[in-house]
């Protein structure tokens, strides 16, 4: 089977736009959530614990969905602030994404 140029174009740009977008997460993560939740999500920073900020794998955060997770970044929730106007959308899409994939 032969692979029509435009086609392997097609798929090497979406795959370049793809890590793009993976590693502006894990650079808006790192700028933004990282101090409390820590590098690896498990909230075990001085500012976590002080804060009481949940491991992103505990039982609790795994049952919730994406859009709860949406949700409580746009809103802010208990101590965490409110990102909605600071980040996009799409920026809070790619980032809980980054962070389900941790």
């Amino acid at each position: 089977m032969k692979i029509r140029p435009v086609i392997a174009v097609m798929f090497l740009l979406a795959a370049s736009i793809a890590a793009a977008s993976a590693q502006d997460a894990a650079s808006t993560y790192k700028a933004k959530c990282q101090m409390c939740h820590g590098a690896d999500g498990k909230g075990a920073t001085p500012m976590g614990q002080k804060m009481a900020v949940r491991d992103f794998k505990s039982p609790e955060a795994a049952k919730e969905s994406d859009a709860e997770w949406i949700t409580i970044t746009k809103k802010g929730k208990n101590k965490m602030p409110a990102y909605d106007g600071k980040l996009t959308d799409d920026q809070i899409k790619d980032v809980v994404k980054f962070i389900r994939s941790m």
